[in-house]
């Protein structure tokens, strides 16, 4: 999956916790509630600007938006095993 996916995930996951609608979140960043659902999916891939408003609306720096999404990435990425040393 593609860091878009997982970005998508993150904002969805942000706005169930604070418990916003899309349309809710959608007016605090001045989106389009459409869109929204599209970034949330993975099907759009916002520009940084829309990211930095994304992160505005849901009061976290764009730097930390950008992070729990790298995180949720490498967390889910296959984790090479170590050899043995014999």
């Amino acid at each position: 999956m593609s860091i878009n996916v997982y970005f998508g995930r993150v904002v969805k996951q942000l706005r169930d916790t604070r418990r916003l609608s899309q349309e809710a979140l959608a007016e605090r960043a001045d989106l389009n509630r459409t869109y929204l659902g599209e970034v949330e999916r993975g099907v759009a891939i916002p520009s940084l600007a829309t990211i930095a408003k994304i992160a505005t609306a849901l009061n976290l720096p764009t730097s930390d938006l950008i992070a729990r999404s790298e995180n949720l990435l490498n967390s889910e990425l296959p984790q090479p095993e170590l050899a043995s040393v014999e």
